[in-house]
């Protein structure tokens, strides 16, 4: 068998094919590509906080949490805030959902009782919703903003909303008192009689 050089018709005809072999995988490509499964990535590191200052004392309000994921492990900085902010608890049994939507965790502070935070991230993963109310209310979620500007000043903090007034309930009726001779007197022992 002899190789020949090929004509330029071959070389011609190659490169047609090749080209259209391009142009239709870059036409498929953007449907074929993957989007990421929820707003936490599956690596890296996330900041989450609310944290403001008090226009009145200057001391900081809110809380503050550190998602690190690694491939073995998710662990937790917990930061909040008592006054002023304190020192950060490493959080233990922390918990992500393998869509990367909900997360919970445990932490002792060093003053306190061990508790579970739990909450929700947003579809997009710039905000975290956490279980429970601000300022002893289910009502006022705590949402804390993704941190993506590490200079940034704390903003203000904002006073809680006064506490809606539940009304008040009725009181229960008494019983009726049972009027003499109307047949609810206790009965004799007819051996008494």
């Amino acid at each position: 068998m002899i190789f020949t050089r090929p004509s330029g018709r071959s070389v011609a005809a190659a490169l047609i094919l090749l080209a259209s072999g391009i142009a239709i995988a870059a036409i498929a490509a953007p449907q074929l590509a993957r989007k990421p499964a929820a707003g936490l990535p599956r690596y890296g590191m996330v900041v989450y906080s609310d944290l403001c200052v008090n226009d009145d004392s200057g001391e900081f309000g809110g809380q503050r949490i550190t998602l690190q994921r690694f491939n073995e492990v998710d662990t937790v900085i917990y930061e909040y805030t008592a006054g002023g902010l304190s020192w950060p608890v490493v959080a233990s049994d922390v918990n992500i959902d393998p869509r990367g939507r909900q997360l919970y965790f445990t932490v002792r502070p060093p003053d306190g009782e061990e508790r579970t935070i739990s909450g929700k991230l947003s579809a997009d993963g710039r905000a975290l919703t956490l279980d429970g109310g601000y300022c002893g209310d289910a009502q006022v979620p705590m949402l804390l903003k993704k941190v993506v500007d590490f200079g940034r000043k704390a903003g203000a903090c904002k006073a809680c909303p006064a506490p809606k007034l539940k009304a008040p309930e009725p009181e229960p009726e008494p019983a009726p008192k049972p009027e003499p001779g109307s047949g609810d007197q206790p009965m004799k022992n007819e051996a008494e009689s």
